[in-house]
């Protein structure tokens, strides 16, 4: 019976590591970046998978196992200060690739203080898909940016702040995103500026134009750390502007749930997004 049970877990265990995609690592900026964060020392790994003090820009791209794929660049939430690099990227790769998705998460560099550096990762990474399409087989007029908390900010920084068609996400997917810029927060990201200037220039709610690409939004109702209201704004302000968006808020789960098992919602929003999935990428 013992011998059974072990054969079991080990054949279990053979499985699961089959089951997960391996990543190609891209340095997004071998030769440099334009404009460095000023953090120094190495990276500071944290608990579940978080990593801090980011110098170095990253790409980790998951190759849908088919021809011509539509691809995601996913953003992890972490407050600007850290990334939560599992439950909010690495670990939506497999269910990504099953929907026909190349995957890629973005280990983004940390503003210490100028958001213009991690918008400048998004948007590099984005080229980045593009123009190495055919090598990744990936369609390069399907690339979408996706983000969960502050990495939903950096998403939508990314779908409001594009410089031409070249880093131009196609659609946007926003989990529990913080999406507005108030004083406290321009104190953090935008070297002290608090002018109203500043602020609007970098509220992704204020910054929606004709142009920017069709949204997907998910919130928890009992979100206290990101209020739905930011997706709420952020919904209005794209369909005043005609532009399609669908916003989905679930009673409970609180925040920063990502792809965890114990969102009560799960079930629903992966099945949601999904069928929103069928629509833009196919």
């Amino acid at each position: 019976m013992k011998r059974l049970l072990t054969l079991c877990l080990l054949l279990l265990a053979a499985g699961y590591a089959v089951a997960q995609p391996k990543a190609i690592e891209v340095d997004l900026w071998p030769n440099g970046a334009p404009k460095e964060n000023g953090l120094t020392g190495p990276e500071q790994p944290l608990e579940n998978g978080r990593v801090a003090n980011i110098s170095r820009a990253t790409l980790y791209i998951y190759p849908a196992p088919t021809p011509n794929a539509p691809a995601i660049i996913a953003c992890p939430g972490g407050g600007y200060r850290r990334l939560a690099m599992n439950h909010e990227g690495h670990d939506m790769a497999t269910w990504f690739n099953k929907q026909g998705i190349t995957y890629a998460v973005l280990k983004y560099r940390m503003p210490n203080g100028d958001i213009t550096i991690p918008i400048s990762d998004a948007l590099k990474a984005i080229r980045t898909l593009r123009k190495r399409a055919a090598e990744w087989n990936i369609d390069p007029q399907k690339v979408g940016i996706m983000g969960a908390s502050a990495g939903g900010n950096l998403a939508a920084q990314a779908a409001t702040q594009f410089t031409s068609e070249e880093d131009r996400p196609d659609f946007q997917i926003l989990f529990y995103a913080s999406l507005t810029m108030s004083k406290f927060a321009a104190k953090a990201l935008l070297n002290g500026d608090e002018s109203e200037e500043a602020i609007n220039r970098y509220w992704p709610t204020k910054q929606v134009k004709e142009n920017t690409p069709p949204a997907f939004l998910l919130c928890s109702a009992d979100d206290r750390t990101v209020p739905c209201k930011n997706s709420i704004d952020y919904f209005k302000a794209l369909r005043a502007k005609k532009i399609e968006a669908t916003l989905h808020i679930y009673p409970t789960g609180g925040h920063g749930w990502g792809y965890e098992e114990w969102m009560p919602y799960k079930r629903e929003w992966t099945a949601e997004l999904e069928q929103w999935l069928e629509q833009w990428t196919k």
